[in-house]
């Protein structure tokens, strides 16, 4: 049994974990493992934003980011996913990931300008998310191995199994910055505007996570348990997320499906959202209706299947410094992404 946390990044704990030192977890599951050279990498989510049928400038939008992609100094990975907004607007978000901070660096001016730095009046909506983590303020987690997921395509391979996982507090324990640190949030977003751009300055310790199901080899008994009895339960807490978040300290939250090359629907979703902090995502988590039911549902189809389920999970978490963010919308509605949050800021106090 390995620690999540790998050799290279444990320390000398100063905070504790929620578990004792002989806890052994009822499952197996997997983190992914990079190379100790690798010191960040790099998360970065490119939006187009567009009310009904794909415009011809989403389209070519799209195809731009792709070939940006393709070229020099880009990224080691990327997927595409779309979904509806609380607004009615049809979001298409590709992200990238690298883990050389240079190679970002030295393709990302380029790529900003062409996707944010034009007017906002060809009906679409364009935005950039970006988060580049040290390596200590990220985890990983995967149901099974042979298949990774976002982040972890770019990881020298997986581990074995771990510790820190199936109990509340397990994805703090994870971070390897949690053995020293809090990572309580630090200050309030603010606002930067720069001609039609909108830049967002969240805040110290904003935390992202990225969760995912693929159902693509369930057969036909186990896929009916999924589509009936789990996804539907997984949507209502998305929908909360996406509309009634803000009040528990989700700012945004995007469930989106993962599209193939040509646009079309694979079988394959994740939940991507923004929090205040990562307390807050542990709150939702560990007491929320919302999630107390995704749960009960996810336990129910996993222990009805045991070992044979061949459902995969995964997730991403990362708690940001407030130097590790960028957040750029031009010509989007108001309550996308973390524009979200600076509504929040700028509310009156009740």
């Amino acid at each position: 049994m390995e620690s999540a946390i790998p050799s290279h990044l444990q320390t000398a704990r100063s905070r504790h974990r929620r578990v004792p030192d002989d806890y052994a977890p009822p499952y197996p599951s997997f983190v992914a493992r990079h190379k100790p050279a690798v010191a960040s990498v790099i998360m970065a989510y490119f939006g187009v934003q567009f009310r009904g049928e794909p415009t011809a400038a989403a389209t070519e939008a799209l195809a731009r980011i792709a070939t940006r992609f393709a070229g020099e100094n880009g990224p080691t990975h990327w997927d595409r996913a779309q979904y509806v907004d609380q607004a009615g607007f049809t979001n298409v978000v590709s992200v990238a990931y690298w883990d050389d901070a240079g190679r970002f660096d030295a393709w990302f001016g380029g790529a900003r300008e062409a996707w944010t730095g034009g007017n906002a009046g060809d009906a679409v909506g364009r935005f950039i998310e970006v988060l580049r983590p040290h390596v200590a303020r990220y985890e990983t987690l995967f149901s099974s191995l042979g298949r990774p997921e976002g982040v972890a395509v770019l990881a020298d391979g997986m581990s074995g199994e771990v510790q820190e996982h199936a109990y509340w507090g397990g994805m703090r324990d994870r971070i390897p910055l949690s053995q020293t640190d809090a990572m309580t949030p630090g200050g309030e977003p603010r606002v930067i505007r720069d001609g039609a751009r909108i830049r967002v300055v969240a805040h110290d310790n904003l935390c992202l996570i990225r969760s995912g199901q693929d159902w693509s080899d369930t057969e036909t008994s186990e896929r009916k348990m999924y589509l009936d009895d789990v996804e539907p339960v997984l949507r209502e807490g998305m929908d909360f997320l996406r509309d009634d978040g803000v009040p528990i300290g989700c700012y945004a939250n995007r469930y989106m499906r993962v599209v193939d090359a040509q646009g079309r629907p694979t079988e394959k979703s994740y939940g991507q959202s923004w929090w205040k902090s990562l307390a807050a995502l542990e709150r939702w988590a560990e007491s929320h209706p919302t999630h107390v039911r995704i749960f009960g549902a996810a336990m129910k189809y996993l222990s009805t299947l045991g070992p044979a389920a061949k459902l995969r999970l995964y997730h991403e978490v990362t708690v940001a410094a407030a130097d590790e963010q960028f957040f750029e919308y031009l010509g989007c509605h108001e309550s996308t992404g973390m524009l979200n949050a600076v509504q929040v800021a700028a509310a009156p106090a009740a």
